[in-house]
Order: C-alpha cells, then sequence, then structure tokens
C-alpha cells in the first residue's frame, strides 16, 4: 500500500499524531544541521566546525579574541570574529577598524585594504573581506572608545589554518603631566616648532613641494629632544618623530595633513605640559575638521592647514590644553614595528613566521629603530662580531705626505773648468771620468802660442822696467810690468807661476792646468793632444758630500707643503737606514703630463752612500691643526653621507651623520655631527651597518632626504 492510501486510512487523531512526529523530526535534522550557528547566535561566540578557536592578543586593557570562518581562510568570502572585552571581561562597544596589509617585497608594491564591520550583541564584531591575492597577511583590528584606543595585530595565510597573534597596542588615554623640560630638550623642541610652522604654512597654501625638508628637521629635533626626557615625554617624542616621518613621506595633501594632525597632537602635549615651549605661539581649531583639529601658530590670524585656501580662514582661538594620549609600554621604543628576514631585508611583516623567500624566522625591529635609527646589539652578540669603540677627541691633524724623487747633484756644488785661450793639451793627468780631483791638482799641460807670447812680454816688460831704473826716470817702465802680469792673471795663472816666469826670466812653453776645485769628475771632454779653444769645457766637476733629492707630489698636497719642512728619505740601496733632511725649495710649476710639482730636499752625504739618479721614497710631515678626530675605521661613506656610530650605552647603536675632513694617521677630522667626548664604534662597522640597514630608518641608507 501506498504512503498516500496509509495517510487516508488514518483517523483524525492518527493524522494529527502523524504530522507532529514529522514536524518534530524536520526540527532534530535542522537542529543537527545548524547547530553551530545557532550556538554562536545565542551565545554570541565564534561558530565551531570549520571555525577556528578565538587567538587571544592583550592590549592596554582591552582584549581581543579573533578566529576566522572559514578556516583555513581562503581569497574571498572570508569573516574574521572578534569578540573585545575590557579588563572586567566585560562586552566591550567601540569604533572598531579591521585591515589587512601584506608589505612591499621586491618589484611588488604593497596591498593593502579594510573589511567591511557587522557589529553583533556582547562586543562581537564580523569583518567580511576579499584578499587580492593568497599568501601571509597582516590583520590590524583597532578599536576606539571614549577612554581611548587599542589594536591587536595578527597573521593568516590563505590555506593554513589558524590565526596567529603578532601583538598589541594602546591602552587607556592619558596627558603628559606638568614639568619643566631640561634647557637642551628645550632648545631642541623650540627649532621642532620652527620646522612645524613652515610645514604649517606650505599646507595653509596647498602646497606639498619641499615639506619633507621642514618635516626631517622636525623629527630630528624630536630624536635629539629625547633621551634627556623621562619615560612618558619620550614616548610622546618618539610617536612624534614617527608621524613626522609620515608627514615626510605623504604624497599627497590629503596624506599630509592627516600626518600634521598627529604631529600637532603631540605638539600640543609638550606645550601644555611645559607652558614654556610654546610662550608667544597662538593656538587655533577647526570645528570643521575631523579629528584632532587644533593647531599652532607664530603669528595672529587664522591660517588653516587642514583646510588650506578653501577655508583658509576657517578656525577660532582656542587654549594650549593638556592632551590625552595612548598609554604605552615605558619601554623607550621596544614596541614591535614588524619583523623581517637578516637576508632578505625586503620581507616586512607585523607578526612572527618565517620568510616566505628562505625559510629563516623573522627578527623583530622596534619602533625606535625605525624612526630613530637606533639599534640594540647585546654585550654577547658585540664580542661575536669584535666590535670596538673609541672616544672622540682632539688631536693635531699632522700630515704625512708621501712621494717618490731622486738624488741629485747640488747644483750649486757643480763646477766646468775652462780656458779663456786657445792652446793645444800636451799631456793629461786626469784622464778618466769619475776621478777624484782636489783644489790645485795639476789636470794637464797646455801649450798656447797666445800664452807663450804673453810670457813673452811679461819678460820683456821686466827688463825694460830694470833699465829704467838705471836712467832718470826709474817708474817709467812700472806700468808696463803691471800689465802684462795682470794678462797672465786673467787668463788664470797663478801668483806662484807668474812669480816662477819673472825669477827664471824664461817662459813656461808648457803651462800646467790645475783644479780650481774638489770633486768628482763627472765629465771629460778631451784627451792628449786635443786642442782646445777659449771658453770650451774641458772638465765637469761635482761635489758630492751634499746631494738633493728632488722629489715628486702630486697637485692636492702641494698645498700643505713649505720650505722648511722636515721630509725622511729612504732608499732600496741602503735599506733600513733613514736620512732627515730639510726642504729647501717648492718649484713654482707643475709637469702638466703626470700634475705633480717638485719639491727640494738638501741631503749630507759626508760617507759618500748617496749617489745621483737614486730613486728615493719620501714622506714629509706638515704640522696641521688641533681638530676633533675619530679613527679612520669608524666612518662609513655611503653615497653621498658619511656615517659613524655613536654608543649610546645599554647596548644602543645610533648611526650619526657627520662630515669629515682631512684624513691624517689613520684618523679622520670631524667637521661637524660629533662633540668631544662622544663614543664611537671604530671597528666591525659593516657588521653594525648590515644590521642598521635592516632594522632602522630608511633614511640614513639612501640618497638625500
Amino acid at each position: 500500500m501506498k504512503i498516500q492510501d496509509r495517510y487516508k486510512a488514518l483517523s483524525p487523531r492518527g493524522k494529527r499524531i502523524a504530522a507532529i512526529t514529522a514536524t518534530v523530526a524536520v526540527v532534530a535534522i535542522l537542529a543537527i544541521a545548524f547547530a553551530n550557528p545557532l550556538v554562536a547566535w545565542f551565545t554570541m561566540k565564534p561558530m565551531g566546525g570549520s571555525a577556528a578557536k578565538g587567538v587571544v592578543v592583550k592590549s592596554g586593557d582591552l582584549t581581543f579574541e579573533a578566529s576566522m570562518n572559514p578556516d583555513p581562510p581562503r581569497r574571498s568570502d572570508n569573516t574574521m570574529i572578534v569578540r573585545i572585552t575590557d579588563s572586567e571581561g566585560k562586552p566591550v562597544e567601540a569604533d572598531v577598524e579591521v585591515e589587512y596589509v601584506m608589505p612591499a617585497m621586491g618589484a611588488m608594491a604593497e596591498m593593502r585594504g579594510k573589511a567591511d564591520i557587522d557589529q553583533k550583541r556582547g562586543g562581537v564584531y564580523h569583518a567580511r573581506f576579499d584578499l587580492p591575492m593568497g599568501g601571509s597577511w597582516t590583520m590590524s583590528v583597532r578599536a576606539r572608545t571614549n577612554e581611548g584606543s587599542a589594536e591587536a595585530r595578527y597573521t593568516l595565510t590563505v590555506g593554513t589554518k589558524g590565526l596567529v597573534a603578532a601583538g598589541g597596542s594602546g591602552g587607556a588615554a592619558s596627558p603628559l603631566p606638568p614639568q619643566q623640560f631640561p634647557p637642551g630638550v628645550l632648545t631642541e623642541l623650540r627649532r621642532a616648532l620652527g620646522a612645524y610652522e613652515q610645514a604649517r604654512a606650505m599646507l595653509a597654501n596647498d602646497r606639498l613641494d619641499g615639506i619633507a625638508t621642514h618635516a626631517n628637521a622636525l623629527a630630528a629635533a624630536f630624536t635629539a629632544a629625547r633621551p634627556s626626557t623621562g619615560d612618558e615625554v619620550r614616548q610622546c617624542l618618539l610617536d612624534g618623530t614617527a608621524a613626522a616621518r609620515k608627514l615626510a613621506a605623504a604624497t599627497s595633501l590629503d596624506a599630509a595633513r592627516a600626518a600634521f594632525k598627529d604631529v600637532s597632537m603631540y605638539l600640543f602635549a609638550l606645550a601644555a605640559s611645559d607652558p614654556r615651549l610654546a610662550s608667544g605661539w597662538h593656538a587655533y581649531e577647526c570645528s570643521m575638521t575631523d579629528g584632532f583639529n587644533k593647531w599652532l601658530q607664530n603669528e595672529e590670524g587664522v591660517s588653516n592647514p587642514y583646510m588650506g585656501t578653501a577655508m583658509q580662514t576657517c578656525g577660532s582661538p582656542t587654549a594650549i590644553a593638556p592632551v590625552a594620549l595612548s598609554a604605552h609600554d615605558p619601554a623607550d621604543g621596544d614596541e614591535t614595528a614588524y619583523y623581517t628576514c637578516s637576508m632578505h631585508p625586503s620581507v616586512r611583516q607585523e607578526g612572527p613566521g618565517q620568510c616566505p623567500i628562505c625559510g629563516m624566522d623573522l627578527t623583530p625591529v622596534s619602533q625606535e629603530e625605525v624612526s630613530s635609527g637606533i639599534i640594540r646589539i647585546d654585550e654577547d652578540r658585540r664580542q661575536q662580531i669584535g666590535i670596538k669603540t673609541a672616544f672622540v677627541i682632539s688631536r693635531p691633524m699632522d700630515t704625512a705626505i708621501r712621494a717618490v724623487g731622486k738624488t741629485a747633484f747640488d747644483e750649486s756644488r757643480v763646477r766646468d773648468v775652462t780656458l779663456k785661450l786657445d792652446g793645444f793639451v800636451e799631456r793629461l793627468y786626469v784622464n778618466k771620468t769619475g776621478d777624484f780631483v782636489r783644489r790645485g791638482q795639476a789636470l794637464l799641460t797646455l801649450y798656447s802660442p797666445e800664452l807663450y807670447a804673453a810670457q813673452q812680454d811679461y819678460l820683456l816688460a821686466l827688463r825694460s822696467q830694470r833699465a829704467s831704473r838705471a836712467s832718470g826716470a826709474p817708474d817709467r817702465a812700472d806700468y808696463l810690468v803691471r800689465a802684462a802680469r795682470e794678462r797672465l792673471r786673467l787668463w788664470d795663472l797663478s801668483n806662484g807661476q807668474i812669480n816662477q816666469i819673472a825669477s827664471t826670466g824664461r817662459p813656461i812653453e808648457r803651462m800646467p792646468i790645475h783644479s780650481p776645485y774638489s770633486g768628482f769628475v763627472v765629465e771629460k771632454k778631451i784627451v792628449e793632444g786635443s786642442s782646445v779653444r777659449a771658453g770650451e769645457t774641458l772638465f765637469r766637476i761635482a761635489a758630492l758630500d751634499r746631494v738633493w733629492v728632488e722629489a715628486d707630489v702630486y697637485e692636492k698636497d702641494l698645498g700643505a707643503i713649505r720650505a722648511g719642512q722636515t721630509a725622511r728619505v729612504t732608499l732600496p740601496y741602503v735599506a733600513g737606514r733613514t736620512f732627515d733632511g730639510r726642504i729647501t725649495y717648492v718649484y713654482p710649476y707643475l709637469d702638466a703630463s703626470t700634475r705633480t710639482g717638485k719639491v727640494r730636499i738638501e741631503l749630507p752625504n759626508p760617507n759618500l752612500e748617496l749617489k745621483p739618479e737614486m730613486y728615493a721614497d719620501v714622506e714629509i710631515r706638515a704640522a696641521g691643526k688641533i681638530a676633533l678626530t675619530v679613527p679612520e675605521d669608524a666612518v662609513l661613506i655611503t653615497g653621498p653621507r658619511q656615517l659613524v656610530f655613536l654608543d649610546l650605552g645599554e647596548g644602543r647603536l645610533k648611526p650619526q651623520a657627520v662630515q669629515v675632513g682631512k684624513r691624517s694617521n689613520g684618523y679622520y677630522e670631524i667637521l661637524s655631527g660629533l662633540k668631544e667626548g662622544d663614543l664611537v664604534i671604530a671597528s666591525a662597522n659593516f657588521l653594525v651597518a648590515s644590521e642598521s640597514r635592516i632594522r632602522s630608518a630608511a633614511q640614513f641608507w639612501g640618497g638625500e632626504e
């Protein structure tokens, strides 16, 4: 029998019982099928089944419990279920925002988006979103209440089950306590206000070009003020630095104004804490601006940076009152900004995990490292990589200039032997180049008809003189004798030779020619039997008891060299010996082909060890001024910048831009950026720099700011 026929055969009471039974069965089936959604609806807890157990993150006074549906997540149709409670476990009603982010990696740009929020009862929020692609994503859950704000961060991977907690930030809001800043801090904050005013004026006129310069100056002033402050002010300055960096990086007016609001908030908080900071400044607020709507000006008259030229005069005067700032863990910047890979710094992720490229564990990077460039290296790590430190001290910047030279004859001690008359070499006594001769030593004998005739004239004048003395005019021939004798003397005959002619009464036919100097024969241009003419060089004689060293000094070093400076000379010929001399002359011209100038150094040479044309290595010591210096290895050259790492103590290292001058004896002159007594890293700087590139602010390692 068919079911329909059986049903028709039932009595009315039987039909009612059958209908009730069927209804109960349908309800039971539906209850089993939709158990998880029903439980979630009535209990306000995440569904079971495909949804993961809630992952808890505590941030400030709030507790976030989040799970995914479905779990594992997929690219589309994802729901993140978040339950927010206070410190007592009570549900929290808040303005909730959920953002998903994948950081830039290599050539791939950063991707981010926001979820659609559906608020349920009991502090439960459903965030629905689609992801542009697979991979790992950071989920940021921000909750704003009347008491403050807090944030929880999670990471998820498409196709992988479970959320991973990545930490949180935020807490109850409180103003900075009243105080008086130290003089140095007050000076830096006033400098920050000056840069802030420049940026404000640009935004009020809808200008963005060049605002990064003022924003970076503002961030630098915040950073310089931070070390001398307490924890609360230090955190305010740290946050202000981050806001200033965002202002510097802004590429649109909207982004710049959003960052400027944050900068204004932190400056208001600081000015309310110490009224001396903004003394003489004027505060305004604009009711048509969302968020923090106040700003400071150094002149009266509204000039609104938030509305720009569209409504530049929108605003009214207001008091500089305390500003409630979110509480932070007073760890001086220890809050993690993101995680990265030491091998692939382009990988940035807001939670721990493994590098998607190489699989290594990611390392945390703190907010302070990002905003100020300060990194921390513990003592064990410092010893492992061999870090050494040195103080910035003042020292003479003596310069050691090295050059190559050659020994040469002392030109002032080189002589030529010449004759003033014609003749013939009868006999040659010095007949080899290199022979040493002494002054007065006979060099050769010369027969000269002209000289012979002059001797005859001298003898004739003497006879005439003797004859005249027997006459009545005894002095008549004296002038003839004097003239003849002077003629012989001018031909370089010595008084002894002339007296010999007079005493013997005979001319000397083969006249000896003596050396007028002592030294070595470096040139000989005659042989026995040579005929010589007046003015012709017979010998060149050089004294070698003193020599010159002529050094070729590069053009860039010539400005530091003066006559009178000492120089040290070494020669391969006499290895291990040094010769100290003095610069006697700097030649007033350059060699166009080598771009060097010659410098003359005189050296004594009593033992004749130094021979002309020897190569020599020359070191010239140039005294310099007293200057601040650091070891040469402490300076890193990074494109247009020179950097050192300041040791701030407690393992903190900060990259500091410096300007260097001369280099001397392993030290650099510091023109700006450091002061005497600063402690810098003097070794292993490349290893420190590699960690800083991974962790710290990019402006320290790029080009111009």
